[in-house]
């Protein structure tokens, strides 16, 4: 990192939004009620996953760990953004802004991974419906969670340890709410386009492999729905794929749109926009997609209300 003569960057400054202070502090009061929503409605899945025996199946197993790690993911950005709000200086210390880009891509990545198991699930429940509870049990779908989770954690050290390696002798100040991999390189202090390239090319290799994963998955699973006799039957799978495909299409869409392209193609303010959307956003409103298309989940949630008010009573 050390520059002869010149002095390094001990600290960033986070611009977060920039506005006048009543405008901040309406700002704070929004996300702060979407971030409690949040962590109440993806708590809430994981809850009745966690208490309902009649759920304790690879598809909601595979739910309640994808609601859990919206958790983890909104916990990386939002708490620090919420505090900036209120903040004067908005600083934040080097490491800690290098440990934030490390967690919230492996959140991300880990995100691109559970999406594709959870469509394997569907295909293998929908085009393979007499071996699915052979090949698919609990310990084999626990197991294929935990290695979604180590191969998200080890494929950013790397690029994040390169980009550490660059100078930064000032300015320090970032144009976003998260320590982003193209606001860091833009403030370099020598260009790096070969570690710019390498994150993108990253990235796009992650995002292509898991959605044409995802996409073939579908395709089958189409074709098996198209050749179910009862109209009932087949509006009972795509119901089924549905709540997924919802969340595919807003994930994939926005993330493809950041990450695909060299950062440096992206304005700064687009790419607040789309980041606010897919790690803020997106975690908000899934719990909404899920529970709302799914009659077990509504049927236990509905349960934990009810203990809810009877616990209150006594």
């Amino acid at each position: 990192m050390n520059v002869s003569g010149v002095s390094t960057v001990t600290e960033f400054i986070l611009l977060s939004f920039p506005c006048s202070r009543e405008v901040q502090i309406l700002l704070f009061l929004l996300f702060f009620v979407s971030y409690i929503l949040t962590l109440m409605g993806n708590g809430a899945i994981v809850c009745a996953v966690k208490l309902d025996p009649r759920l304790h199946t690879p598809m909601y197993l595979l739910l309640a760990n994808f609601s859990f790690l919206e958790i983890c993911y909104i916990n990386t950005t939002v708490p620090n953004m919420l505090q900036n709000f209120l903040s004067e200086t908005k600083t934040i210390s080097f490491t800690a802004c290098f440990f934030q880009f490390y967690f919230f891509f492996s959140m991300g990545i880990n995100e691109t991974l559970l999406l594709p198991l959870m469509a394997f699930d569907r295909y293998l429940a929908i085009c393979q419906p007499l071996h699915y509870p052979i090949i698919m049990n609990n310990r084999l779908c626990m197991n294929l969670v935990a290695l979604c989770w180590v191969t998200a954690f080890l494929c950013y050290p790397i690029p994040i340890y390169f980009i550490t390696q660059l100078p930064f002798c000032g300015p320090n100040a970032i144009d976003h709410f998260v320590c982003d991999p193209g606001p860091l390189l833009a403030l370099s202090c020598i260009p790096a386009p070969g570690i710019e390239l390498s994150c993108s090319l990253l990235s796009s290799l992650i995002i292509f492999i898991t959605f044409f994963f995802i996409l073939g998955s579908y395709t089958l699973v189409l074709r098996a729905v198209l050749r179910v006799p009862s109209a009932a039957g087949r509006r009972k799978a795509f119901s089924t794929c549905g709540s997924h495909l919802a969340v595919v299409s807003l994930f994939y869409g926005s993330i493809m749109v950041m990450y695909i392209s060299p950062t440096s193609a992206n304005p700064a303010g687009i790419q607040k926009i789309i980041t606010l959307f897919y790690s803020s956003v997106t975690p908000l409103i899934n719990p909404l997609i899920y529970s709302l298309r799914n009659k077990d989940m509504k049927a236990a949630l509905r349960k934990i209300h009810m203990c809810g008010e009877i616990s209150q009573d006594k």
